[in-house]
């Protein structure tokens, strides 16, 4: 099997980010190109795939600490294939979850929208507010799994509202909480999964709740 049919894992996809990332950060793409290339990378599955994003990009290489460590010889008996269990990390689970995308765009969600059990949230470049305070709730603790690229995240909670965002990672991005965590004690409960890649998620109440809260 030749090398750019060997398949990919999600580091290599990572680091193939950071590289075109740094890539429009010295003029090489504009961001409409970053967009295009970031999508053909995440759907890769091979080393050739993957390597056509930076092909004509100088300088810009998958490093060797990404790159997969040699096997040792197979043998070639032909093995059952196992079974491939798929699962999904939820807070509490249930329900089929509703997904927000954008690309290159301003999303909002606020008023009585209907908000579900779960949420997908899937952007690149784009920004986001999704306004809990007037929504409409089927359960009191909501998933939202962030799968994002150089967006910024907003969530707009209720005063008496807590959130986990424990499970978020930021990868060169940020993570933050403004609200009060701990267990699911009020009407809502917000738990946040995911990834924030060279982007942010920020937790927090609507502006001027604290002052409210002090001078009644």
């Amino acid at each position: 099997m030749e090398a750019r049919d060997l398949r990919v894992s999600d580091a290599e996809r990572e680091h193939v980010g950071q590289l075109l990332q740094r890539a429009v950060g010295q003029g090489m793409l504009s961001l409409g190109e970053f967009t295009e290339r970031m999508d053909t990378a995440l759907a890769s599955k091979t080393r050739g795939e993957l390597n056509s994003v930076l092909a004509d990009l100088p300088g810009m290489q998958i490093a060797d600490e990404h790159l997969p460590s040699p096997k040792p010889f197979a043998d070639p008996t032909p093995q059952p294939t196992p079974r491939r269990v798929v699962q999904e990390h939820w807070g509490h689970g249930g329900g089929t979850p509703d997904t927000v995308r954008g690309s290159m765009s301003t999303i909002t969600r606020k008023g009585p929208w209907n908000v579900p059990r779960r949420l997908n949230v899937v952007t690149r470049l784009s920004s986001v507010t999704l306004d809990f305070t007037q929504a409409v709730m089927v359960s009191q603790v909501v998933d939202i799994h962030v799968d994002d690229y150089c967006s910024s995240v907003t969530v707009i909670l209720p005063t008496e509202a807590t959130a986990d965002v424990n499970g978020a990672e930021a990868v060169a991005g940020t993570v933050t909480n403004k609200v009060r965590t701990g267990p699911p004690y009020g009407p809502l409960h917000v738990v946040l999964t995911g990834k924030v890649r060279f982007g942010s998620l920020t937790v927090k109440h609507p502006f001027g709740s604290s002052l409210r809260k002090i001078f009644g």
